[in-house]
């Protein structure tokens, strides 16, 4: 059905939605849905055949989006990066601020580790604080670190980008990682992304500010 809606011209774009065993089974549990494969073998069992059933979906799928550490908001503007924003030759950059302690994003084409830099989580004052709040960045990014780095980035960034576009490439996503994903990576992204600017300027997602904080609260 796919290949004939292509062969009359339509645009056809196959979205798979996955994500580890792991969530899946935390998701029916929460929910108290059965899975509709269930059977005397339990929802593990269903997940797996419903894997064996699926593959051939997923294997001609255009984007496949791994979902596991999303909420239902970040995979809202996930969605929103990738078919609602869409012009035909524009690559759409992605930036999304993350901590390593909750994973590296699955989507992500390329990855950078900020935690050599200076941590605002050791500043009594800052602690509480996000990357998005004034302090913070301007404590992060003013660091001579910051700046080099930021500019050796934008300098990569800006021959990348347009290489990937001639290539043919429509999306680009760029993980920038610290510990917690509420400081540094919050800070660099928002920064990196404004540096960048012009018609390339990212969409930018801060995976973990909301995990870290209710994390933070829930330690207090």
């Amino acid at each position: 059905m796919i290949e004939e809606l292509r062969e009359r011209g339509h645009g056809v774009h196959v979205l798979f939605l996955d994500a580890d065993d792991e969530a899946l089974l935390r998701r029916f549990s929460e929910t108290r849905r059965k899975h509709p494969l269930g059977g005397r073998g339990g929802a593990k069992e269903a997940i797996r055949q419903e894997r064996k059933v699926l593959t051939p979906l997923r294997e001609m799928a255009d984007t496949v989006l791994n979902t596991t550490q999303f909420t239902v908001h970040q995979l809202r503007d996930a969605l929103l990066q990738r078919f609602c924003m869409r012009e035909k030759g524009r690559l759409h950059v992605s930036i999304v601020s993350f901590g390593y302690r909750y994973g590296i994003p699955s989507e992500a084409d390329m990855v950078l580790d900020v935690r050599f830099l200076p941590n605002p989580n050791f500043v009594p004052a800052m602690k509480p604080l996000t990357g998005l709040d004034r302090k913070v960045r301007g404590y992060v990014v003013s660091a001579p670190a910051t700046k080099k780095f930021l500019r050796l980035m934008t300098s990569v960034l800006h021959f990348l980008l347009p290489l990937y576009t001639k290539e043919g490439k429509a999306y680009f996503t760029l993980g920038i990682g610290c510990t917690g994903g509420r400081h540094r990576s919050v800070a660099v992204a928002e920064a990196l992304s404004k540096a960048i600017g012009g018609d390339s300027a990212p969409v930018v997602v801060h995976r973990d500010l909301h995990r870290s904080s209710s994390s933070r609260r829930s330690l207090s």
